[in-house]
């Protein structure tokens, strides 16, 4: 998510999204650990789009918008954490057993937990298994995290802590008039690694070990760089929210060996995207032309990230094509994305 002076302004680089997948059929990508299915990705990505799922509620919190979703299934329910818009971001978490459950779900908003007030946005939920934590990452003009032994409690999330004690000097010297936007973690067997974005055409990586998790993390290294508007938001199949020449949001994707690269690109252009409006249909009707920051439902829960390479789904954020207004202001939703040309 990035904050412009006049507005504010989505960034994704989930986005930074980083998942686990497998680079050949019967292979084992080991920037996620343990894959779920061997089939081979597809070069090009089809998709069904559900209608609105999840949208902000007349409870008196005044939300313009419900955008950023993170989504785990843990112990028979699906966890979802997203950005509120409302004169500034915040978080909010609901629950369900199943998605036609999703827009009745309750809405938990976390500035009443140990998170509290103030800028928290954009965030990404995992469980860290060697900790037996859950921990909720998220942007507050550093790179934040709150930790919850149980992730049922909305309210027992901690305060906020950062993984830097200041804005890294690499992020300094190449931001120009962007942001430091979207962290999202991701680890391996030995190692995990932070990614962010600038929202001025570099996405970064820093790493520390699995032992020393959260803390230890060196200087960011740019994992990668392209103009501000082909390397909008994302990370690590890799997928990168991008801004289209009709101004419309979309994704790219690359896949590698390993979290640290180097990437090949698997579908990463307007004409064979990994998601965008000209490779999903609307079975229930077009409500929005933008495919926007989001997740992954994974095959897991913990801090792998782990996907199937089959039948993949995503949680998007997208809007009406007529909305207008501060980017605050817009009423961002949220749906999910079926694949429909899976190999499997």
């Amino acid at each position: 998510m990035k904050l412009n002076p006049a507005l504010l302004y989505s960034v994704f680089p989930v986005i930074l999204t980083a998942f686990a997948l497998p680079s050949e059929a019967g292979s084992k990508a080991t920037v996620d650990g343990a894959i779920a299915g061997a089939t081979r990705l597809p070069s090009s990505f089809r998709w069904n789009s559900s209608g609105v799922l999840i949208a902000r509620k007349n409870d008196g919190r005044g939300v313009n918008g419900i955008k950023d979703p993170s989504v785990v299934f843990y112990n028979g329910r699906w966890h979802v954490f997203a950005t509120t818009a409302v004169n500034g971001w915040s978080m909010v978490h609901l629950s369900f057993t199943d998605w036609n459950q999703a827009g009745n779900a309750t809405f938990n908003y976390l500035d009443q937990s140990g998170i509290g007030t103030g800028y928290r946005a954009a965030p990404q939920v995992f469980y860290f298994e060697p900790q037996k934590l859950w921990y909720l990452v998220y942007q507050n003009n550093n790179a934040a995290y709150s930790t919850n032994p149980d992730i049922n409690n909305p309210k027992g999330w901690t305060a906020p802590k950062t993984f830097y004690t200041r804005r890294p000097t690499i992020i300094d010297q190449n931001i120009g008039s962007g942001y430091w936007v979207d962290m999202w973690a991701i680890c391996d067997a030995s190692n995990c690694h932070l990614f962010s974005s600038d929202d001025n055409g570099h996405l970064y990586r820093s790493q520390t070990s699995l032992a020393n998790f959260p803390n230890g993390f060196g200087e960011p290294v740019i994992a990668m760089r392209d103009t501000k508007e082909r390397l909008f938001e994302a990370s690590n199949l890799l997928l990168v929210e991008a801004i289209g020449t009709d101004g419309r949001r979309y994704f790219r994707s690359w896949t590698a060996a390993a979290i640290a690269g180097p990437w090949t690109a698997l579908a990463d252009t307007e004409s064979n995207p990994f998601a965008r409006a000209n490779n999903v249909a609307f079975p229930n009707g077009q409500w929005t032309k933008d495919i926007s920051h989001g997740e992954m439902l994974r095959s897991g829960y913990d801090q792998t990230l782990t996907i199937s390479s089959c039948n993949i789904r995503y949680l998007y954020q997208g809007l009406s094509p007529t909305a207008t207004g501060d980017y605050g202001n817009l009423p961002y939703r949220l749906a999910l994305l079926t694949q429909t040309n899976s190999p499997c």
